[in-house]
């Protein structure tokens, strides 16, 4: 086991470690450690109002405070930086990040390559040319349904300094949006499952110039993207753009580049292939 890596999973957005139950079971299963991180303002120190369970009260649930607010990027690297010295004690470390995660492990790389032997991304955000929310003006992005994400989210954004979405919400045609942008290949069962993993407060923090990829830093890393084939939230268009882009800061550095067929939350509700394919992935 000394020499076996630890695998550091970094969630997205509303979600929690609990995301990665199922893959962490697969992962141990196949002999590896993993360390699924809460950043912070997640997991059980997350905020769900009481306006936020059955019966709602949506006009409370508008304005009611969350304890993420005024948590920052730098917050969440410095929180995942902490963990990856732990696990580095006990030999090497994969750091992998999903979704929005992709902009907290590419931040934490550009602070500390000495802490990731190898860096993967799953259908995440990995800027290199652009600010994330850039990106959402291009053309690789016109497929996706972005007012499917929006009719979820609730409250004023800029009063509550965070970004909350009500996934218990009863209608019928905002849960179809979301089923549809993030999981259309799972069972109704198994998305309603997966929404009630996820917490309703994000923070807004989504870094700056500074935290997109850096070649003299982030670029010294060995790294994967894992394209996820199915996904209409972040199509694989984006995902090869950002590929591209990161390819062309260290030509010398290129990425490797895997396929999962699946939505953006298949690879999590069914793990067995990403499992397999992490393992394939640990450093010698």
């Amino acid at each position: 086991m000394p020499e076996n890596p630890t695998f550091v999973l970094v969630h997205g957005a509303f979600a929690n470690s609990f995301s990665y139950a199922p893959l962490q079971a697969e992962l141990a299963l196949l002999g590896h450690r993993s360390a699924a991180i809460d950043l912070p303002g997640h997991g059980f120190e997350a905020t769900f109002p009481a306006a936020y369970q059955a019966p709602q009260d949506l006009t409370a649930l508008a304005a009611e405070p969350g304890a993420i607010n005024g948590v920052t990027l730098a917050d969440n690297v410095a929180h995942v930086i902490k963990a990856l010295e732990r696990a580095k004690r006990h030999g090497p470390t994969v750091l992998v990040g999903h979704s929005r995660g992709g902009i907290t492990i590419t931040a934490v790389t550009n602070a500390r390559p000495d802490l990731v032997d190898h860096l993967v991304y799953v259908g995440a955000w990995c800027p290199v040319d652009l600010p994330v929310g850039d990106y959402y003006a291009q053309p690789e992005m016109a497929g996706t349904d972005q007012a499917a994400m929006a009719a979820a989210l609730h409250g004023d954004p800029v009063a509550l300094g965070l970004m909350r979405a009500n996934f218990r919400t009863s209608s019928a045609a905002t849960l179809a949006g979301l089923k549809k942008e993030l999981a259309a290949d799972l069972t109704d069962d198994e998305f309603r499952v997966f929404l009630n993993t996820f917490q309703p407060d994000e923070n807004l923090d989504v870094g700056t110039e500074a935290d997109r990829a850096q070649a003299a830093t982030w670029g010294s890393v060995p790294r994967t993207y894992v394209r996820l084939a199915g996904d209409a939230s972040m199509p694989t268009a984006v995902q090869d753009r950002m590929i591209r882009e990161a390819d062309a800061l260290t030509p010398g550095n290129p990425f490797g580049v895997r396929t999962l067929e699946g939505s953006h939350l298949h690879w999590l509700a069914h793990p067995e292939r990403a499992a397999a394919l992490l393992a394939e992935l640990a450093p010698a």
